[in-house]
C-alpha cells in the first residue's frame, strides 16, 4: 500500500516557484505566453506537507513521500524539476520516480515520432490529444538524409543513425527532457530488428559500414538502460538486415528480413535468456507478399499474440505460433502497398493495435490517419476505429516511430 494512502488527509501548501521556460523551444513550438501557463499550472501542482503542528518546505519531506507526490505529475512536465533544487534532480537522475508509477499503476504509453517533414521528434500521448516536441539532436543534413533507428526502452529513445563520419548513438532521456551521445554499439551497425523487455533493448543483424564495404551480419547485441552498456549475446544462425524484432511469450524473435544476397528471407529466429540460445523458425513468413526494396516486416504484439501487416496487399494477419501459421483478418485502411511499408506505423498499446498511415479517406491530402482496432485471434474480420489527432499534425509518411511505457 502506498504511503499516500495510509496517510491522513494533510493540508497542501503552495510554495513560490520560479517559471521555467523551455530552453529548447524555437518558432515551430508554443508561444512564451503560452509556455508561462503551462509552467504555472503545473507549478500550482507541485506542493508541500504539512503537518497539524508546522509546516514543511519541499526539501524537507520526507523521501518516500516526495517520490510518491511527483510519481503523480505527466511525465512530460518532469524535467522542470531539476531547476528547483538539487535534490529534486537527483531524485530525476535516480529513476526511483517511474518505478514508483509502475508500483502505483500509473505508467502510460507515449509515442515518439519523427516525420518526413518534420526535424524533431514529437512525443504523443495514447490517445493523440496532447504532443511535445523533443528538443532538436542535431542540425546536420546529414543527419535527416541518413538512415535512422529508434528504440525505446524505460525512459530513454535510442536513435542510432548513419552518419558521414559513421554510425552514430543517441540517446533521449525523457526525465531531464534532453539528448546525450551514446554510449555506441560495439559493432556500430543500421537496419537491424530491435525490441526491448524492462530495462534491456536487443539488437540483432543489420549491416556494418566499413572501407571495405558493406557487410550484412547476424550479430547480437543487448542494451542495458541502468548501466548505459552494451553486451554481446549468441549471433543469430542467420545473416540478416531490413528485419524486425519483437517479443513473444518471453523470447526475442527477429523476423524475416534480407540476407547477404539481397534475398527476401522467410524464416524467423527466436531467443531464450535462459537457455542463451537462438531456434530457427523455417517459413514463418511463407503466407506473406514478399517483394524487393519493401520495408521490413510490420509487426506488433498484443496479449501474447503476433500480428502482421502484409503490406503488398494491405492485409492484416494474425501468427499462431503452435502451427506456425498464419491467416488474413481482413483490410487494413491505409495505403501501405503504395510505399512497399515504408513509411507506415504499426505497433501494440495496451490490448491494441495501432496504425498510422496514408489513408485511403483522404487520397488528395497529404495528411495521414490514425486507427485502432482491439485484435483477437479467433475473430474472422477486424474493425479499425479512427483517432481524432488533437496534438499536432504530422506528415502521412513517418520515418521513425516507436512506444516509451513511462
Amino acid at each position: 500500500m502506498s504511503i499516500l494512502s495510509q496517510s491522513k488527509p494533510m493540508i497542501l501548501i503552495i510554495g513560490t516557484i520560479p517559471i521555467i521556460l523551455d530552453m529548447y523551444d524555437d518558432s515551430s513550438s508554443a508561444s512564451e505566453g503560452e509556455e508561462i501557463g503551462e509552467t504555472k499550472e503545473i507549478a500550482q501542482s507541485l506542493a508541500c506537507l504539512t503537518s497539524q503542528n508546522a509546516y514543511h518546505v519541499a526539501p524537507q519531506l520526507l523521501y518516500e513521500l516526495q517520490v510518491e507526490i511527483f510519481a503523480r505529475v505527466p511525465c512530460p512536465e518532469y524535467w522542470k524539476l531539476q531547476f528547483l533544487n538539487k535534490q529534486f534532480s537527483q531524485l530525476l537522475k535516480s529513476s526511483e520516480i517511474f518505478r514508483t508509477r509502475r508500483e502505483l499503476g500509473l505508467v502510460k504509453p507515449y509515442f515518439f515520432m519523427l516525420s518526413r517533414s518534420d526535424r524533431r521528434w514529437t512525443m504523443y500521448d495514447e490517445d493523440f490529444k496532447t504532443s511535445q516536441r523533443l528538443p532538436k539532436l542535431s542540425s546536420g543534413v546529414s543527419f535527416f538524409s541518413g538512415d535512422k533507428e529508434t528504440t525505446c526502452v524505460g525512459t530513454q529513445l535510442i536513435v542510432i543513425w548513419r552518419s558521414e563520419e559513421g554510425i552514430r548513438v543517441w540517446r533521449y532521456e525523457l526525465a531531464m527532457h534532453k539528448w546525450f551521445k551514446g554510449p555506441e554499439m560495439i559493432t556500430p551497425r543500421v537496419m537491424f530488428a530491435s525490441a526491448s523487455h524492462g530495462t534491456n533493448a536487443f539488437f540483432a543483424g543489420g549491416f556494418t559500414i566499413s572501407k571495405n564495404g558493406v557487410e550484412v551480419v547476424s550479430i547480437v547485441e543487448k542494451y542495458n538502460t541502468e548501466t548505459k552498456t552494451w553486451a554481446s549475446i549468441p549471433p543469430m544462425h542467420r545473416r540478416r538486415k531490413l528485419c524486425s524484432g519483437c517479443f513473444l511469450r518471453g523470447k526475442f524473435y527477429v523476423i524475416g528480413g534480407q540476407n547477404e544476397n539481397d534475398e527476401n528471407l522467410t524464416c524467423a529466429e527466436s531467443y531464450d535468456e535462459e537457455t542463451n540460445s537462438w531456434e530457427l523458425i523455417p517459413n514463418m513468413l511463407a503466407d506473406m507478399s514478399l517483394s524487393i526494396s519493401q520495408a521490413p516486416p510490420r509487426i506488433a504484439v498484443v496479449n501474447d499474440t503476433l500480428y502482421l501487416l502484409d503490406t503488398s496487399l494491405n492485409e492484416l494477419r494474425v501468427y499462431n505460433v503452435n502451427t506456425n501459421t498464419s491467416k488474413k483478418l481482413g483490410t487494413i485502411p491505409v495505403m501501405a502497398h503504395v510505399t512497399k511499408g515504408w513509411g507506415v506505423v504499426f505497433k501494440s498499446v495496451k490490448d491494441n493495435l495501432m496504425l498510422i498511415g496514408a489513408s485511403f479517406n483522404r487520397l488528395h491530402s497529404r495528411k495521414r490517419g490514425i486507427y485502432k482496432s482491439c485484435p483477437s485471434p479467433d475473430m474472422e474480420e477486424i474493425h479499425w476505429e479512427e483517432i481524432c489527432c488533437r496534438g499536432g499534425s504530422l506528415n502521412h509518411y513517418i520515418l521513425n516511430c516507436c512506444v516509451m511505457l513511462a
